[in-house]
């Protein structure tokens, strides 16, 4: 197969939710004939090592609350810069670029600078995370709707401007980057009107073979997070969608089947 990426390109791809082998075939074309690779902190080294002999590769952090990412101003920048020197860039980024991944940013960015670029979705984090952990993340009986929302802001802080009353409606939500507030995003929904009974559970590493599973209900899930010390990257799912995690665990063929799993005592 000859080369994909073009010059002058930019290329915002999705890395899939963990695993390798979970990137799109579109998408490992395009990192195996691009020029330079800018790519996310946490995508796997195993995917890494498919970009071409003299390809450039650069990390720009982007790891949850980690201070050492580079500033999204200058990935922007770097973006157009490279493209204009004629090169072919992939801009590697956890899950699917556009689902909290600020694909829709920077795309923005090279619009407005007139460069060439291709978005290349990936396998959203949370899709894939379910998937692994036997949760549906949709079902025609209990799940017939589900919100994909950041919890990367404090519930309490002023920078979250999340609707808790219409979240506590829909009958599934996952939480991206909330791994810090799983309590207190608990606690909103409960006090939104959401039963404390409603099934849910963390999911730290999805789709890897660290993947651990954490299930209780909105008044436990807070304190079993925090004492089975959940640091992350991890997705937080809320609905009955995670009671079916039980039925089909015992079946479902996934890294999942050698990880550790952890469940409430009572």
């Amino acid at each position: 197969m000859g080369r994909f990426a073009s010059a002058g390109v930019v290329y915002l791809v999705g890395a899939g939710p963990g695993a390798p082998d979970l990137i799109t075939v579109r998408g490992l074309r395009v990192l195996q004939s691009a020029d330079v690779v800018l790519h996310d902190a946490l995508v796997s080294p195993e995917l890494l090592a498919e970009v071409g002999p003299n390809a450039e590769l650069v990390s720009v952090g982007k790891r949850g609350y980690c201070t050492g990412s580079t500033k999204q101003e200058t990935i922007n920048d770097a973006l157009v810069r490279l493209a204009r020197e004629g090169k072919s860039v992939c801009r590697l980024k956890c899950g699917d670029p556009c689902v909290f991944g600020r694909g829709g940013e920077e795309a923005e960015v090279l619009a407005e600078a007139g460069i060439p670029f291709e978005i290349v979705p990936g396998v959203t984090s949370a899709a894939g995370a379910c998937a692994a952990a036997g949760i549906p993340i949709t079902h025609r009986a209990a799940g017939q709707a589900v919100a994909l929302v950041t919890g990367h802001h404090d519930p309490d802080s002023p920078e979250c401007t999340l609707d808790w009353d219409a979240l506590a409606r829909m009958p599934g939500v996952a939480f991206y980057m909330g791994v810090r507030h799983v309590a207190k995003i608990a606690a909103k929904l409960s006090d939104s009107g959401l039963a404390s009974s409603t099934p849910a559970a963390v999911i730290e590493s999805g789709t890897l073979p660290a993947q651990r599973v954490l299930v209780g209900d909105l008044s436990d899930i807070g304190g079993l997070a925090e004492s089975a010390t959940i640091r992350g990257p991890a997705i937080f799912v809320v609905g009955e969608v995670v009671r079916f995690r039980e039925k089909l665990l015992g079946l479902v063929s996934t890294n999942a089947s050698a990880t550790e799993l952890t469940r409430p005592t009572n």
